[in-house]
């Protein structure tokens, strides 16, 4: 059990970004976890009632809270804020990393001051976007703060142009206008100061996005990535850069893309999924790390900044 004497943790689920259905699931698995290590768990559904939500934890007096939200309030520094004024510890990265981590152009100049690659980049309003390339294509088009791949679109040469209503980003809303790299996608979780392990992501998708992410045989998931030991390692350092850079804590995955000569890092993930399917705990597993492990280590080194 516990070495910090913790008895109950609040497990956070659901959330109203567009991840909440997700969100569940890892809620769900990571408080049967929870059960089975023989905390006391209660699970608060989140919504955008914040008045329900101190509440239901002032109510709950948990010792922990386990944050298993994704996407908008539960991964941008919004919940960690909340919990930082409550003074209640929390897994995963704290209100700033967390902020940072979610904006996009945001984390890839911190990820470019340390020297880790990027992709080159512009960011504009929805309106420019609609008028013609800003990049040559092939380009990317990404919302500036959403996770799980959610509103990503491809520009290929010749394409026919598209409306971007459907993104749900306003006309002067911002967009992360991104150079396609081509080649593998590989992922690295990063627990606490140590890199897990390179998988590489395979899908018959255009590429890795939500249903590939979550959806039974979206992807193939090759763990260890066949890469020689010096590229193996350079994804695992560049990964640790950049969980510092943010200054992350707990567990976090980054996303690379190698194009055969060098990785480029495309976001962290401050809140990575713990779902069937989900990466983190598949590279803790071949570690020889049970879920059950991962869920309590991330209990044990929960903290808050109040």
């Amino acid at each position: 059990m516990s070495t910090r004497n913790i008895k109950r943790v609040a497990v956070l689920a659901g959330g109203p970004s567009k991840e909440r259905e997700v969100s569940l699931v890892s809620a769900g698995a990571a408080a049967r976890a929870l059960g089975a290590l023989g905390y006391d768990v209660i699970t608060i559904d989140v919504t955008r009632d914040v008045a329900a939500l101190v509440r239901d934890i002032t109510v709950g007096k948990p010792d922990v809270v386990f944050n298993a939200l994704h996407g908008r309030v539960g991964e941008d520094g919004s919940i960690q804020g909340l919990l930082d004024m409550m003074a209640l510890p929390y897994t995963h990265s704290g209100r700033m990393a967390s902020a940072m981590a979610m904006d996009k152009p945001m984390a890839k100049k911190i990820f470019a001051s340390v020297g880790i690659p990027v992709a080159k980049d512009r960011v504009v309003t929805r309106a420019e976007a609609e008028k013609g390339d800003v990049l040559p294509p092939p380009y990317v088009l990404k919302p500036t703060n959403e996770g799980s791949s959610v509103g990503i679109r491809f520009v290929h040469p010749g394409d026919n142009r598209q409306p971007l209503e459907d993104l749900g980003i306003p006309a002067d809303g911002l967009i992360l206008v991104e150079q396609y790299i081509p080649g593998r996608e590989v992922t690295v979780a990063v627990m606490g100061e140590k890199a897990l392990a390179v998988t590489e992501i395979m899908t018959d998708r255009s590429f890795y996005d939500y249903e590939a992410k979550y959806a039974s045989g979206g992807s193939t998931h090759v763990i260890p990535a066949a890469l020689d030991k010096k590229l193996y390692d350079r994804a695992m350092e560049l990964s640790l850069t950049a969980h510092r850079a943010l200054g992350c804590r707990g567990v976090s995955r980054a996303d690379l893309r190698f194009d055969g000569t060098e990785f480029y890092m495309l976001e962290v993930n401050t809140q990575p999924g713990l779902t069937p399917t989900s990466l983190v705990p598949e590279q803790a597993l071949h570690l020889g790390i049970s879920f059950n492990q991962l869920i309590q280590w991330m209990v044990e080194h929960a903290a808050c900044d109040a």
